[in-house]
């Protein structure tokens, strides 16, 4: 298991220095934490397009809907998460709550003792449907779970564990609490990104966890199951850290891709349209599809300028035009393409 341990750890060291290289953290991030937005949301299966999500991000969320919409409250959960360790450096019950009913866009909290919740078997077979596991019933109860789990995330001289093997146990955990009416999976793996930072494992929430429980889906749901009924915790600590370790890589060589794209997409907007900064530039690249408004700030301010600067880059090929109800909004297809792939 060690050796595990170490793997995981070197390819998350290796992710942390390569992003503190990145000379606009904050493009790249954007991008990666949308992509496990979209990932670990597909894991509860809602599913939704790259072509609709982009679309969606491109305008206001006012009257967002569907599918689209809970990909777009995981990241603002992610962030938010983010934001309060960045603060406070530490979890608590309340971060969890807020992280919870950000998802679900609800004001509720712990589930509540009439609330019948039940694990069941996945499948659909003659056995699909089958309850394997009756998660903890009553709030009290679920109150002083929650608070034991929090005390073994902070307290390292008393659990003085490897940060990345109380990922996996605390992962496990979580799930077997299920504190709440619904969206405990994806609490689950935003706690699990959060740890990283409150560990400095990572500076920013990068890592794209939820690609490799997609790939491994099967895997993921039959190893919670195995620990639940045979306690068999050594599987599921490995499975969680060749996770950590092949998605770290993962997301260096994804970073890496889109760098040298925005590499490329810059230098070709300085030789052949000077005027644009790069700050627009960066902008582009913070996710596929823009509106002109969104590309407004201190540096431009009329809607007009930002208009002529996107069909000035549409003329390079770079941005492709595209109408969304009333408006025109811009793509850009190669960041679009590169993200798209697997």
């Amino acid at each position: 298991m060690m050796q595990g341990v170490n793997k995981a750890n070197k390819a998350l060291a290796e992710l942390k220095g390569f992003a503190k290289k990145l000379p606009n953290q904050s493009m790249l991030v954007n991008t990666i934490s949308l992509r496990e937005a979209k990932a670990s949301t597909e894991i509860e299966n809602i599913f939704t397009t790259d072509d609709e999500l982009y679309k969606t991000l491109s305008g206001s969320d006012a009257g967002l809907e569907g599918n689209a919409k809970e990909v777009l409250r995981y990241r603002q959960a992610l962030w938010k998460g983010y934001q309060d360790i960045q603060k406070k450096g530490k979890f608590d019950t309340r971060l969890l709550i807020k992280i919870y009913q950000e998802i679900k866009e609800v004001k509720d909290g712990i589930r509540p003792p009439q609330t019948e919740t039940t694990i069941k078997k996945r499948g659909s077979g003659i056995l699909g449907g089958t309850v394997v596991y009756t998660p903890p019933r009553g709030e009290k109860i679920i109150e002083e779970k929650l608070d034991n789990l929090i005390d073994y995330l902070i307290d390292d001289e008393k659990y003085a564990y490897d940060p990345l093997i109380k990922l996996a146990v605390s992962h496990y955990q979580f799930e077997a609490i299920h504190p709440f009416r619904d969206g405990n999976g994806r609490t689950g793996r935003i706690l699990s990104i959060l740890l990283m930072i409150q560990k400095k494992l990572l500076d920013v929430p990068i890592l794209y966890l939820s690609a490799y429980i997609i790939a491994n889906k099967d895997d993921y749901y039959a190893l919670l199951n195995k620990v639940t009924t045979l306690r068999s915790w050594e599987e599921w600590i490995q499975y969680m850290l060749k996770a950590v370790e092949e998605t770290a890589t993962y997301t260096i060589n994804k970073i890496n891709e889109i760098d040298r794209l925005f590499q490329k997409t810059h230098q070709l907007v300085s030789d052949k349209l000077p005027h644009i900064r790069k700050e627009f530039v960066e902008k582009i690249f913070e996710q596929p599809y823009v509106s002109p408004k969104a590309l407004l700030d201190q540096n431009i301010k009329s809607l007009n300028t930002a208009k002529k600067y996107l069909e000035q880059m549409a003329e390079l090929g770079i941005m492709v035009p595209k109408k969304v109800g009333k408006e025109i909004i811009y793509l850009n297809i190669d960041l679009l393409n590169l993200l798209s792939e697997t």
